[in-house]
């Protein structure tokens, strides 16, 4: 069987996921310390496994709508209006998805003709070019860099807009860079955005870890919410990554085409993951989002030993202003993304993500995360500091 030949040559051609390389490593690897996986190092919260625990119980275990249980939508409406100030409505404007990604992949399937050009910042998920290519389109990355603290601007989203141009992926808090978009630059890039069709697709998935003042989205701005698909979910606000519970608001016009495409390919987000979510938002609703609270304080104390442990030992460190990832740059070192990667993890235990992974413009630096235990991460930084010492002064 010539399976190169029945198998999709785009599918094919797509690499490996870069992150998905070291985690493998890693679990085979004794001592070592991963700061490779965007995962929180928080279990989920007792009252949001109870209440999954008690649905079982309870016999809850049939398919739900195609749209998610008509609770959890008024849950989440809530929640957006709460945070962000965001208005949706839950009849016809939410959908509950197997986690983002799916929300990302609705989103594109919807949008997509083949051949159209959808912007992405470089920098950024790992995903979004993939997925992009599975639904027929054309990714085009837009380049962000320190200079810029890593932001999208406006000049470099005109610059890239061709006739084929039908959708912009803004993500931001980012991944790996940790960015986030203030006001001023949401409204330059609205500015370019109102005379086009582009269509944005804002993924929000980090919007609660957000240091020193609160995420804003481009939807808010006036005559983006018709323009704009927003998602989010539950694994990094509420340390749920296992659930793979996400969700997609978006103008009914839109949504409409989007449930389409979930009700024939997923059906239904698993009952129990969804009456789990709907608890998450019901107390954190009632408790002001306590168990939120605690975590990014945690996040942000890590944030900054992080930051300051690579500037102590000699690197450049762009402060990041969300996520929980680290993207020091590590050229003084005179190795590639790759190879400092691959050495620190044979010559110290300790894996990281090549900024290549995340695009051609991540050369130079590496992603780190710091959503592991503190102790690991003094420990990592004090195994970092050692490699980066022996190489810097052999240079």
């Amino acid at each position: 069987m010539n399976y190169e030949k029945i198998i999709n040559k785009k599918i094919q051609d797509i690499p490996p996921s870069g992150i998905r390389k070291y985690f493998d490593i890693v679990s085979e690897m004794k001592d070592a310390i991963s700061l490779g996986i965007g995962e929180p190092d928080f279990v989920t919260p007792w009252h949001i496994c109870e209440a999954a625990i008690c649905a079982v119980e309870e016999g809850q275990t049939h398919y739900s709508s195609n749209w998610g249980t008509i609770e959890l939508r008024r849950e989440i409406a809530r929640y957006m209006k709460h945070r962000f100030a965001l208005e949706y409505d839950p009849k016809d404007e939410i959908l509950v998805t197997v986690g983002a990604s799916e929300g990302i992949d609705l989103a594109l399937r919807t949008l997509l003709e083949p051949g159209d050009e959808v912007l992405i910042p470089e920098p950024s998920y790992v995903s979004y070019m993939p997925g992009v290519t599975f639904a027929g389109g054309v990714p085009v990355g837009v380049v962000t860099g320190e200079a810029d603290a890593f932001k999208l601007t406006a000049d470099a989203v005109l610059d890239k807009i061709t006739p084929r141009t039908k959708a912009l992926i803004l993500p931001y808090p980012n991944n790996p860079t940790g960015a986030i978009m203030e006001r001023s630059y949401l409204e330059a890039l609205a500015d370019v955005l109102e005379k086009t069709d582009i269509m944005v697709i804002s993924d929000e998935i980090y919007a609660e870890l957000s240091y020193g003042g609160t995420h804003e989205s481009i939807a808010r701005l006036p005559g983006m919410r018709e323009r704009t698909i927003v998602l989010n979910g539950f694994s990094k606000a509420f340390a749920m990554t296992g659930w793979r519970m996400g969700y997609v608001c978006c103008p009914r016009q839109i949504m409409q085409c989007m449930v389409k495409i979930h009700q024939y390919t997923i059906l239904c987000a698993p009952m129990m993951g969804q009456k789990a979510a709907e608890e998450a938002l019901a107390i954190g609703y009632e408790n002001d989002y306590a168990d939120i609270s605690y975590m990014r304080r945690i996040y942000d104390r890590r944030r900054r030993m992080m930051v300051q442990g690579f500037r102590d030992m000699g690197l450049d460190c762009f402060e990041p202003k969300g996520a929980f990832y680290v993207f020091p740059n590590i050229q003084k070192t005179g190795f590639s993304s790759e190879e400092f990667c691959d050495r620190l993890l044979e010559e110290q235990h300790v894996a990281c993500v090549p900024g290549t992974a995340f695009g051609p413009s991540g050369e130079g630096f590496v992603r780190c995360s710091y959503a592991a235990a503190t102790d690991q991460l003094k420990i990592a930084l004090e195994r970092i500091a050692c490699f980066v010492k022996k190489y810097i002064k052999a240079g």
